[in-house]
This record gives structure tokens, C-alpha cells and sequence, in this order.
């Protein structure tokens, strides 16, 4: 059966393609600003207007050879069409013939994989030229839907009462493989905001739930989270920590750290703050059991979930960017005491942001020994992509 498609629905779809895309606005949160300035839409208008932006995002090239066209009225017509909604006398894009659309449709099959996988011809050679034969594999799995992951706060609950609680809530879950305290919804059933913000679970994909226990934190211990963002590693760590230890996050923008007190609070978790800074930093000189740089980087691990990134990621962005975890490498390092932890993460596949960086540091700083290193594929696990190495400071002779 056909679906009615809402005009005012449509013309704020495609408003938002256009910030995405003529503008540069972040696509998550140019469907946010569209979703809270009209509060009166329904939970079926919210996600159709959301999923139309993040498809087309995501399969841009795809449909611009179904369309005939790059227009993104046409783009998202031509989505529309697929999804079964019924074409509406109002339709301000070309009408593609059944017929038509199946023979573009076959072409498909012989044209570049950067058309078929939609992302920059850039980012398809660098990603080849980095993973090999494995790079296909990874792609595929990056340009699926994301799924939802659920990370247990052990100090307001445990699996059991939270999974009791959410299924009250008629949110399924099941448990995660290699995550003690993950959960992953499913039934694509929503988890309300006040569910989210109850403080007794965080939205966490499984990957970066491995990041806290890799740092191998124990209670009464001295931990930096150096690049917290908005804190979801941060309050991982705080948990295992169990209420004993000091734990300081630190970010350049003063925002975040702003929602992580927030999310600290609703969690029931000590955390300190501080702008990073020259200053900051001296004072915790070789004082840290751990320290933990969740270093910027390219989010080639993400795509499922920031598929714009797909079209700007650049072997001079990733070239830029490397500059920076090295830099971010050289400030933090220091914090480590001899006998402590030194611990380098980043949401990429590309081996120039994660191995080489971490052979880079390990020759330039024989003080510190390499333990382990981690890589999570996407492709193996249907996770986010991740990478993690830790190092130990060697004792003062």
C-alpha cells in the first residue's frame, strides 16, 4: 500500500539537505534545529523528515544516477519513490518511468564504487589504498543503519533491573557479546528522553564501550580523560572507578564539559573539569595512573552515523588531523607517572591515524612501552570502527 507524502514534511526535508550540503552543517544537527523548531510534529512526521536526510545524505551519488539529476528535490523524489510513498499531485521533481529507473538501476553495477557506495572518489582511493582488500568489506558495513547501544550505569542499576525497566518502557533489548554492561535495542522501538536522561544508562555504541576497560582503571587511581567531548568515555571510566579515585576531564571547549557535568550529575558519578590548557596540564605533570587521549580524527569509523563524512574525509584533512594526534600525544604524555598508563584511541579504520601513529610515538618515546594494541572492524563486529593502543611508562632507574 502507497504512503501519503506531507508537503510541509517534504519542503523541511529538503531544506535541511540543503544546509547539509550547500552550507556545511553537520547533518545531526541540522535535523535537530528542524525537529525542535516544530515540536507539534507527530513521532511518524519526526522520522520521516530525519531518515529522509540521513539516507539521501547517505546514498547521494546512488540516487543522483536513479534520479537523472543532482537536484535535491530530485534526490529525495527519487527516495521517496522507493520507500512506496505515492508520487503527490503537489511533486516539484521529474517523475522516473518504472522502467527507467530499473535500467539505471542495472548501469549501477558497472559504474565506480564510489558511485554505487556513494562517497568522494577521494575518500574511496585513500581507503583502498590504506585497508587493501579489506576496505570493501568495511564500507559496506559503515553505509548500513546504525544501530542503538545501551551502556548500563553500575551505580544506578544493573543489567537486569535496567532491561526490566526498559521493556516496561516497551523498549526490547538483548544483551552484547564483549559488552558486560551493553545492551542493543531492538524492534526499532524510540528511547524516550526521559528514558536517556534518567542517568541509569547511557547511549554508547559497543565499540567505544571497550575503551574504558582497555585503559585497565581500578578504584583510588588518578585518571585524565585529556579529550572528554561531552563525556561518554568519561563516565565509563567514572564508573569503574566506583566512587574511589579522581578522575579529571579535559576538553577545548568549554561546552561540552558543560553537558558532561550534566550527564555526571544525572549519573551519580565524581568527575572534575578543566579547559585544556598549558596550564592545566603542568599541574598534573607524572601524576596520573592513566591517561586516556581519545585523540580527534578523520570519524572514518562512524559513518553509519555522520554518513556526511563521507564526502569530506580527504587525504589532506587526514594528513592535518595526524598532525594534531601527535601534537595531542606529545602535551598529554607527560601526565603519565612512571609505572602508569598512557592510552591513544580514535573512531577511524585508516591505519595512517592508528598504527602508524602509535609506532610514531612508541620511537619517539622509548620510555614508554607498548602493551597492546586494538582494532575493531566494523565489517567483523557490526559495530562502529575503533582503535586503541596502550602504553606503559617504565620505571625511573
Amino acid at each position: 500500500m502507497e504512503k501519503k507524502l506531507h508537503r510541509i514534511l517534504a519542503e523541511a526535508a529538503v531544506g535541511v539537505l540543503r544546509q547539509v550540503f550547500e552550507e556545511g552543517m553537520v547533518a545531526d544537527r541540522a535535523v535537530g534545529r528542524a525537529l525542535g523548531a516544530n515540536p507539534k510534529w507527530g513521532k511518524r512526521d519526526r522520522a520521516l523528515v530525519a531518515e529522509t536526510v540521513y539516507e539521501v545524505v547517505r546514498w547521494r551519488r546512488r540516487l543522483a544516477v536513479l534520479a537523472g539529476s543532482e537536484d535535491w528535490w530530485a534526490l529525495a523524489g527519487v527516495w521517496w519513490e522507493g520507500q512506496e510513498y505515492a508520487r503527490p499531485e503537489w511533486a516539484c521533481w521529474p517523475e522516473v518511468e518504472a522502467a527507467v529507473r530499473a535500467e539505471r538501476e542495472a548501469a549501477l553495477a558497472a559504474m565506480p564504487r564510489a558511485v554505487r557506495e556513494s562517497l568522494s572518489d577521494e575518500f574511496d582511493a585513500l581507503g583502498g589504498a590504506e585497508l587493501g582488500a579489506a576496505w570493501a568489506g568495511e564500507l559496506a558495513a559503515l553505509n548500513g543503519p546504525a544501530p542503538v547501544f545501551l551502556r548500563v550505569n553500575p551505580r544506578r542499576g544493573n543489567v537486569a533491573s535496567i532491561v526490566a525497566e526498559l521493556e516496561a518502557a516497551g523498549v526490547a533489548v538483548e544483551p552484547v557479546e564483549g559488552c558486560p554492561l551493553g545492551l542493543r535495542v531492538v524492534g526499532g522501538r524510540a528511547v524516550t528522553a526521559q528514558l536517556r536522561e534518567s542517568g541509569r544508562f547511557e547511549i554508547q555504541d559497543a565499540a567505544s564501550q571497550q575503551v574504558a576497560p582497555f585503559c585497565q582503571v581500578e578504584p583510588g587511581m588518578r585518571v585524565v580523560d585529556a579529550c572528554a567531548g561531552a563525556g561518554g568515555k568519561t563516565l565509563h571510566l567514572a564508573a569503574l572507578l566506583e566512587g574511589n579515585g579522581d578522575l579529571l576531564a579535559m576538553d577545548v571547549q568549554e561546552r561540552k564539559l558543560e553537558s558532561l557535568k550534566a550527564r555526571a550529575a544525572r549519573a551519580t558519578v565524581k568527575v572534575r573539569t578543566a579547559l585544556l590548557s598549558d596550564e592545566v596540564l603542568a599541574k598534573q605533570a607524572g601524576q596520573a595512573d592513566r591517561v586516556l587521549v581519545d585523540a580527534p580524527c578523520s570519524g572514518s569509523g562512524t559513518l553509519r552515523r555522520q554518513a556526511d563524512l563521507k564526502y569530506q574525509i580527504s587525504a589532506e584533512s587526514v594528513a592535518q588531523i595526524r598532525q594534531v594526534q601527535r601534537e595531542v600525544l606529545e602535551r598529554c604524555a607527560p601526565l603519565v607517572k612512571p609505572g602508569g598508563k598512557l592510552i591513544y584511541t580514535t573512531c577511524s579504520i585508516l591505519p595512517s591515524e592508528n598504527e602508524t601513529q602509535a609506532a610514531w610515538f612508541s620511537g619517539e618515546h622509548p620510555d614508554f612501552v607498548l602493551e597492546e594494541e586494538r582494532r575493531i572492524s566494523p565489517a567483523a563486529t557490526g559495530w562502529d570502527g575503533f582503535y586503541m593502543a596502550r602504553w606503559r611508562r617504565m620505571l625511573e632507574s
